[in-house]
This record gives C-alpha cells, structure tokens and sequence, in this order.
C-alpha cells in the first residue's frame, strides 16, 4: 500500500507529524510512506529511515501538484493539515480514501473526515496526528522510539565545531529567534540576565545559535554579548549540522518554535518558553520527544509577574 501523508507547511508543524508516520511504517513495514512537504524540511525527511519518499511542495499550480501526486500512485491519503490546493489536488489525482481533519471548507473534499475539535486542546498536536492514524488502522500500536530521529555521526560534527570555537565544556545553547505558534519571546536584554547566570558559574560554555536568516539578529547580539565568554554561532550548514551540534547540548534553551521541536526530536534536553495562551501553550506545542527531558514555562503578560518568572529562571540557571 502506497500511504500520502502531507504536512507541507514549516519546520515545528512537519515534526510534530512525524510520530504518525512512524507508527504508520512500523504498523506494517511493507507499506511505502511518502510524504508531500516543503523544501524547508527536505533534508529532514531524508534523514527519516521511516519515510521512503518526497514529494516537494514548490507552490506549483493545484494541477501541477495533482500531476505529482498522481505519478506516486497514491493508495490513501491522511492529510494532518489541509488546504483547498491540496484537497483540490489529492482529488484531481483520483486517490480513493482520503482522510482528513473535519476542519474548515477543503474537508468536503476528503472522502473520510475525522472530527477532532483541535481547538480545544484536549491533546498536544503531534498527539491529534497520531490520532488520525487510527481511521486508516484501528489496531495501530501508537507508541514511537526515542529518540526519534536517530543522527548518524553527530560525534564528528561536534568535535569539529568544537574545536573552531576553542570548546571544552559542555554546553548550554539559546536560540533567541522565534516565528511559527511562538506569540511569546523574551526581549534581548532579558535573555542576556538569563545568560549572564550561567556564565557567571564558569561551568558551562553559552553557546548563541541564529539561523541563516537572522542576519540582524545575530548581529546585535554578537555585539551585546562580545566582553562576554559567549560565542555566537550562525548556522549556515543546514538542519541536519545543526542538529548534529545541538544534540550534544547540556540544555537548549528558546521560545516554542521549529527549533525547539528540533531539539526535542533529537532527544537534548530542552527548556522552552511559551505564550500564556492554549492556542500557544505547551499543552498544544510541546515536542515530541521524551516528556521527561522538557521543561515548560509560560512568559506571563503581566509586567509584575513578568519580571518574577524571569528572577525565578536566574536562580534555576544558576543552580545547573
């Protein structure tokens, strides 16, 4: 049986399916899983030992992306999140079973429509995905390894970027940029009282990660931080190299964005920031790794309550 399952959108919302797709080849090994995505989480899928083919979402035309799907020769579908395109294109590519959330307008498109109420926030999202699993097969066993996503020689990674920055403590990596469900950030000089805790034990290096496109970012930050032991460090290698660095990460401290459910799929232990909202909880958000090496803290939106959580995360660090 030739599975679809798309979840085309960014970087934290792709990994949160991800769970589903592994039960799904582990269900039974025979089936061929492939996948419809963006280029963004290419090389991701590639390093997934439990997806066995891509389809890359470039925003072509709804018929052009039919074409696509329809050479794959799809069985079924399950689509985690949709869209009128993409439910306009699985249907153009004459799959028979098409299952899908019964959300919005597109769900009538879909010939199986699972009423989830996501809403509500009864599960986490990865869970409402692994949910949908149960339409296709009912006896599905839900359970997944851990970590999920296993690198293969993240070791020499590591000991190659270590030795460029002159490393050799363990480390505790902040990532300050944010985008995706991520409503809730610390300001700059907020985190900078949060790094300053930890440099000031001299038992950890501060590792400072951006992203290729956090130009501005990076920028004023190395400038901030440049009397301080912390190095700033800008991924221009890809996912995959940054993975491979962050997984040797004593702690990986940002906001409840793509990076954070990175982490969390690699197995590093992860303390993140989310809004004081359900739709922006961790209730909803949080990674999919182990429960156990995830730490959880709303940024209130109270000035007050504010500044006492940030006093609070001071003496936590500080104790590490």
């Amino acid at each position: 049986m030739n599975i679809l399952v798309v979840r085309n959108d960014k970087l934290g919302d792709f990994i949160t399916a991800l769970p589903a797709i592994y039960v799904l080849k582990k269900y039974k090994p025979d089936n061929k899983i492939i996948v419809l995505i963006s280029e963004l989480n290419r090389a991701i899928a590639q390093e997934c030992d439990f997806i066995d083919d891509i389809i890359i979402d470039k925003n072509e035309t709804v018929f052009e992306l039919s074409r696509l799907i329809k050479n794959k020769r799809i069985d079924v579908s399950i689509t985690l999140f949709s869209n009128n395109r993409v439910a306009v294109a699985q249907l153009l590519a004459q799959i028979s079973h098409r299952i899908a959330p019964a959300t919005k307008l597109a769900q009538f498109l879909y010939t199986t429509r699972v009423v989830q109420r996501r809403s509500q926030v009864k599960m986490s999202e990865f869970e409402y995905n692994l949910d949908l699993t149960k339409t296709l097969f009912n006896d599905i066993n839900l359970d997944y390894r851990q970590p999920l996503l296993q690198l293969i020689d993240s070791d020499e990674v590591y000991n190659n970027f270590s030795n460029e920055f002159g490393i050799d403590k363990e480390i505790i990596v902040f990532h300050m940029g944010h985008g995706g469900s991520a409503d809730a950030n610390w300001e700059i000089d907020e985190y900078l009282i949060l790094i300053q805790a930890i440099i000031d034990k001299n038992k950890f290096q501060v590792v400072l990660t951006f992203g290729p496109d956090e130009i501005d970012l990076y920028q004023k930050v190395k400038e901030k931080v440049k009397h301080t032991s912390a190095i700033c460090y800008q991924s221009t290698q890809g996912l995959i190299s940054f993975a491979k660095i962050i997984k040797h990460c004593r702690l990986f401290i940002s906001a409840s964005t793509g990076t954070f459910h990175l982490a969390s799929l690699i197995g590093a232990r992860t303390l993140t920031f989310f809004a004081d909202s359900l739709f922006a909880s961790a209730k909803r958000w949080r990674g999919v790794g182990d429960i156990s090496f995830q730490e959880h803290y709303t940024i209130p939106t109270d000035v007050i309550e504010r500044e006492k959580r940030l006093l609070y995360l001071v003496n936590k660090l500080s104790s590490l």
